[in-house]
């Protein structure tokens, strides 16, 4: 069987590990079809379209995309691809893990958070305009079915993969109409999973308790803005967001995406790290119920990253990003057949 993916290699140093992490999957015998296409500056020169059709349709066709970092202008410019993927299909959660590699120092060993972020609405539905000259109001929207659906999508998981407790994340003490809205939706699905402990938490002391001690949590689901936020916060515990996958998921498709940006200083020098995107791949791996080949990634790659040699400069090493590669492919090889779950 061969999986039917659109590619969407990104611009900086999307290209580059974008090849890599193709390079890793192809190498597990897993079969792809790819349809590789440009978003952004670079389709809007070649099309006159920052998200061309074409792409649209391959995605709507494949049901599965695989995306590297695509650079979003700030204060102007074109919109985000980002966000404009996630409201044309759908893509209501974003699901953010967070666990430690091998190797890499941070204050908090052993982390194993999942993130959930409500990905369509809020502040993010980019409703605003200038009410007089010097006054902008941007509207955010929560809405019951929206909020419904992803407090559903979350204890949906935790049931499934065996995760203890829920907390949604809110500003209801402020927000009340808003956030409270969130809220009663979550309390209202959390009824039905009782084997799940459920809690809440205003979003700025969720912050600092994060960073005072993370370890009480398991997942988290809050409204869009926050979950930008938190999930990038909570990459910190790991490294960085150059270490941790991200999954945007909807009824009918599903996006797998590094979340870092571009870094187009270093494009084309072969020194990026592929490990965000790798790690998002592994997502998308186990969505497409390939459960044994995502399992020999991840053994691969935690392999390399007990040996700090091989690691791409950011992490102290001296590999470049396809000898970085070669590197997983060599440990893959030589790992045993490990039975994945689902």
């Amino acid at each position: 069987m061969s999986h039917k993916v659109t590619l969407i290699a990104g611009d900086g140093i999307g290209p580059e590990v974008t090849r890599a992490t193709v390079r890793i999957l192809e190498a597990t015998g897993v079969k792809f079809d790819w349809e590789p296409f440009d978003v952004g500056a670079e389709a809007f020169e070649k099309h006159n379209e920052y998200i061309p059709k074409a792409a649209i349709e391959s995605i709507e066709r494949t049901g599965v995309g695989l995306k590297g970092p695509v650079t979003t202008p700030v204060g102007g410019g074109f919109p985000s691809i980002n966000v404009a993927l996630r409201k044309k299909f759908e893509l209501y959660a974003n699901f953010r893990p967070i666990k430690n590699l091998p190797h890499i120092p941070t204050r908090y060993p052993d982390v194993d958070l999942i993130i959930v972020r409500e990905n369509t609405e809020s502040l993010y539905s980019g409703i605003e305009h200038e009410v007089v000259p010097g006054v902008v109001e941007s509207l955010k929207i929560i809405t019951e079915k929206a909020s419904t659906r992803i407090a559903k999508f979350t204890f949906a998981y935790a049931r499934k993969h065996g995760r203890k407790k829920v907390h949604a994340i809110h500003k209801a003490n402020i927000m009340k109409l808003s956030d409270g809205l969130f809220l009663r939706c979550c309390r209202d699905i959390a009824k039905g999973y009782p084997e799940v402990t459920y809690a809440e938490h205003i979003v700025d002391n969720t912050c600092m308790q994060l960073v005072m001690n993370p370890y009480q949590y398991d997942m988290l689901v809050m409204e869009n803005l926050y979950g930008d936020i938190i999930s990038d916060l909570c990459a910190a515990f790991v490294g960085g967001l150059g270490f941790v996958p991200s999954a945007n998921l909807g009824d009918q498709c599903a996006i797998f995406e590094a979340v870092h940006g571009s870094a187009p200083d270093i494009a084309g020098k072969n020194l990026a790290n592929p490990t965000a995107l790798l790690r998002s791949a592994l997502l998308m791996l186990r969505h497409l119920g390939e459960f044994d080949a995502a399992t020999k990634i991840e053994s691969g790659l935690e392999q390399v990253y007990r040996h700090p040699e091989k690691l791409t400069r950011d992490t102290g090493g001296k590999a470049g990003t396809s000898e970085f590669a070669d590197s997983v492919i060599e440990a893959m090889s030589l790992s045993p057949t490990v039975a994945a779950q689902p």
